[in-house]
């Protein structure tokens, strides 16, 4: 009986030192729900389109792969002013990003299955404090350079759309 106590314990510590959630590194940010191997090196960039954010256009790598949305901006030393990466999660859920091996400032916009901004927050180098979303309706996650939308007056409200139509149109994944 004292073995079986003894295991239980050591395995709820485990966990508990571990954790259920946080990935062991991740994008500029995310705490995607997928596994993938530890980035180690900046990532190629991305297949882009443009997005139209209010009266804005931005030039927006796409981060569509598990790989792809771990690395995110991972060991990259610049982002021009009008790019991003759009980070783009095949369902709705509560958003986590943090910036392990991120050493550029920047800013997350969680949007919604529509495309509305619902959060802007500001991620500051090399902290690996996750900025979890206040809902678990978020589908897509716009990094830019810090300040970005506020230089831009963009705010929580504004909707996004692509070149090629709304978000929820051309990222269409299927439904469980």
């Amino acid at each position: 009986m004292k073995r079986i106590f003894l295991f239980v314990l050591v395995v709820v510590a485990f966990i508990g030192i571990h954790g259920c959630n946080k990935p062991a590194a991740n994008t500029a940010a995310t705490a995607t729900p997928f596994q993938t191997p530890i980035p180690s090196a900046p990532q190629p960039k991305l297949q882009t389109i443009n997005l139209f954010i209010g009266t804005n256009v931005m030039a927006t790598e796409l981060a569509l792969k598990p790989i792809e949305m771990q690395t995110g901006m991972m060991f990259r030393t610049n982002m021009p002013e009008n790019e991003g990466m759009l980070f783009v999660f095949p369902q709705p859920y509560r958003a986590s990003f943090w910036m392990k091996n991120t050493v550029l400032p920047l800013s997350a916009a969680y949007i919604d299955p529509d495309g509305v901004i619902q959060e802007i927050h500001d991620l500051q180098p090399g902290n690996t404090n996750s900025v979890v979303a206040a809902t678990e309706n978020i589908q897509y996650v716009l990094e830019t350079p810090q300040g970005w939308f506020q230089r831009h007056n963009v705010s929580v409200g504004t909707s996004l759309t692509s070149e090629y139509g709304p978000l929820n149109k051309i990222f269409s994944f299927k439904r469980q």
